[in-house]
């Protein structure tokens, strides 16, 4: 494995980072924030990120092995003060993604759970929340590229990811699911995003 793709983490407990839009990004706290993430995943909307029959000692059990991987990170982002978005930030060349196309030095992968509002839905939060994450990978983590693989059936998802800039390339099949490679440099993302802006502010 080429070394300048290791897993980097953001120093987020001592500085985290905050989001132009509000968003602020920490690292994930364990077991503090393991009855919210649990609150969260065990709702209908969650199906597809395949929790639902975790409780919660399984949920840290999970982000436990996660954290102490020395490969992957996650991160509870919290919008002016409350909780909004959990990502998971990971090295492709630690993960079983790795088998279905060559990992390139600077490839991170992540997911994104966007919690159900706090309070009053806000529309176009979630493209909003997906895209200060990708900011965050590109400029705190370093990365050149990022890879995603979601549910083929995950049409919300594919909303979003396209919004950002995502090339699909093919679906692959994972042990529970088919899912759909797509991936997006920093150039991609900033064309995609400035259209965005210019659509929305003429």
């Amino acid at each position: 494995m080429p070394a300048d793709t290791q897993h980097r983490r953001a120093d987020a407990v001592r500085r985290p980072y905050r989001d132009a839009d509000g968003f602020v990004f920490e690292l994930l706290r364990l077991p503090e924030d393991i009855a919210l993430l649990h609150r969260w995943f065990t709702e209908p909307r969650a199906a597809f990120w395949l929790m639902q029959d975790k409780n919660a000692d399984e949920v840290e059990r999970i982000y436990r092995a996660l954290m102490d991987s020395g490969h992957a990170s996650a991160y509870l982002v919290r919008h002016h003060g409350l909780p909004a978005f959990l990502a998971e930030c990971y090295d492709p060349a630690h993960d079983r993604i790795r088998e279905f196309y060559p990992v390139q030095p600077g490839d991170l992968g992540m997911h994104i759970f966007v919690g159900p509002p706090a309070q009053q839905r806000i529309a176009g939060f979630s493209r909003a929340a997906f895209h200060a994450l990708m900011r965050f990978m590109f400029v705190h983590l370093g990365a050149r590229r990022i890879v995603v693989e979601p549910d083929a059936g995950n049409h919300k998802i594919h909303a979003l990811n396209r919004s950002a800039g995502f090339v699909y390339e093919r679906d692959v099949v994972f042990t529970e699911k088919i899912a759909s490679l797509a991936f997006c440099t920093r150039r991609d993302f900033e064309q995609a995003t400035a259209t965005i802006q210019e659509q929305v502010h003429p």
